[in-house]
């Protein structure tokens, strides 16, 4: 889809053909030209550098962004968001630190989410500005038949959704001058789009898990060479401790000594003082903190803070500003709590965006020691709103829920399987489109019915019920668990996709478009 250059173009018009990306005929029809025999991941990658390279970027002129690069499986973003936190304390008055930008996915509510400088989104005119400086940009440059003959022709063929913003975030941060770039791998690492990146200052590997195995492989030792894949040669490499696979350990120091790394640390929240403070709900997020103080120091030693205004790690104290950095993290959708909204009232939200086995298992341990702490009133009725459309391991995913709620004393007394369609008249607001989803799927409530099955076989296995409800939509959902406060109060667990919890809190908000 080519937009129109005869009339002003906005927000919309950049939202709409970035939807056209998700489902980008062009370039699908364009790669099956590539063959049987070509590695796709390569040339996928090949192909960021070559549309940089059409927008007038070599990779070693990201390096003036200070990058700092961070993959893992489970708590990647949250690390990247207390990362982001602590430097913005070192902001201003001629500090160490000038404009932060920061890049990652998926979005929750808006898709200008995932390129954010000084801590907020930029807005809908700048999002527009450089989403079709990109745009026009790439229409009107070429790539070489001979070397991309799956980029041609170069006028219509444009990168995938998230390659198309991973472009367009570089041309941003450069552009409005950013001092430090913090970037969240969307998958994997050594093939990922974000992976052009000539030489960050530090590199950061939160807890590795098993997932997206269609793309990683199914152990762990390939999934851990895919995450490797961004250390650098002589860039200092900081990983968390990998307490699901503490075998991913011996994998992790190979590759570092393969691709040369400048130093291998593997960080534990002992470094973090006993009673810190964090600005994100559970026990979890000290070991993403950990990881966090780490990079933020290496980045801030760069540009020059004294070593005795830096974290005493052997004694565990962190800097006024650390402190204050960690306690004022914000990360929505992740162990986020929503109460008595307008509209909403006497319902409590628990809301997160788990969407693998071993976030999901923390995700319901946390709700169930929220339920244990708020002591809720004996009739406080407890509800689970839950899909997850586009994974394999959906009912797994379901069983590890339940499994954790079992061993808790806490009980659903309803249990709801929505898709992720936003609003009750079958419509999505523009940033939450989906073109990746089967429509036949989600109009026939295929992946819901199993789910409700899935279900039922544990109630039946565990002798007992649990009122379950198949939804079209997340309007219709909320609407439902509001006619349930007129009983008494509500309890409500959100998970098993950050594309729900996105559309759950928009319409929490009443945001239409």
């Amino acid at each position: 889809m080519e937009p129109m250059n005869s009339r002003a173009r906005g927000y919309k018009d950049a939202v709409k053909a970035l939807n056209s990306l998700q489902s980008n005929f062009a370039t699908i029809e364009a790669t099956k030209k590539l063959g049987p025999s070509i590695n796709r991941n390569e040339v996928s990658l090949r192909e960021v550098y070559e549309y940089t390279r059409r927008l007038g970027y070599k990779p070693e002129d990201f390096n003036r962004l200070n990058l700092i690069h961070v993959t893992g499986t489970k708590g990647k973003g949250s690390t990247c968001a207390f990362t982001e936190s602590i430097l913005s304390q070192y902001q201003g008055n001629n500090g160490p630190v000038g404009k932060i930008g920061l890049f990652t996915s998926p979005h929750l509510k808006s898709v200008r989410e995932r390129i954010r400088i000084n801590g907020h989104p930029i807005n809908e005119l700048k999002f527009a500005k450089y989403f079709f400086d990109v745009w026009d940009k790439l229409s009107s440059t070429e790539s070489s038949p001979d070397e991309f003959p799956h980029l041609q022709p170069s006028s219509e063929v444009k990168p995938m959704y998230f390659k198309y913003l991973t472009i367009m975030s570089f041309h941003v941060f450069m552009s409005e001058g950013v001092d430090t770039a913090i970037y969240e791998v969307g998958i994997g690492g050594h093939y990922d789009s974000t992976n052009i990146i000539d030489t960050p200052v530090v590199t950061g590997i939160s807890s590795l898990g098993i997932d997206h195995t269609f793309m990683l492989g199914d152990t762990i030792e390939s999934i851990t060479w895919n995450k490797t894949g961004i250390f650098k040669k002589g860039v200092p490499a900081v990983v968390s401790e990998q307490v699901e696979h503490p075998e991913a350990i011996k994998f992790i120091e190979e590759r570092a000594k393969e691709r040369q790394v400048s130093s291998l640390e593997i960080v534990s929240p002992a470094i973090l003082p006993t009673h810190q403070k964090l600005g994100l709900a559970g026990e979890f997020q000290r070991q993403n903190a950990a990881l966090a103080v780490k990079l933020a120091a290496i980045r801030l030693d760069k540009s020059g803070v004294p070593s005795d205004e830096l974290p005493n790690y052997d004694a565990a104290l962190l800097p006024d500003k650390f402190i204050t950095g960690l306690e004022n993290t914000q990360w929505p959708g992740r162990c986020q709590i929503v109460k008595d909204k307008p509209g909403f009232e006497k319902i409590t939200w628990y809301i997160d965006g788990a969407h693998t086995i071993e976030s999901m298992a923390v995700a319901s341990k946390w709700f169930a020691q929220q339920m244990e702490a708020s002591k809720p009133a004996a009739n406080t009725i407890k509800v689970l709103l839950f899909n997850q459309q586009n994974r394999e391991n959906a009912g797994d995913l379901l069983v590890k829920l339940y499994e954790v709620m079992a061993t808790s004393k806490f009980k659903f007394n309803h249990v709801i399987f929505t898709t992720n369609v936003t609003w009750s008249s079958g419509d999505y607001n523009a940033d939450l489109v989906s073109m990746n989803t089967s429509k036949d799927l989600v109009d026939k409530l295929v992946v819901q019915k199993m789910l409700a099955g899935i279900w039922s076989e544990l109630d039946q296995k565990n002798n007992t019920t649990t009122r379950k409800h198949i939804l079209h939509e997340i309007e219709t959902s909320a609407n439902f668990i509001k006619s349930l406060t007129n009983e008494a109060d509500v309890d409500v667990f959100v998970c098993g996709s950050l594309h729900l919890v996105g559309g759950v809190l928009v319409v929490l908000d009443n945001e239409h478009d």
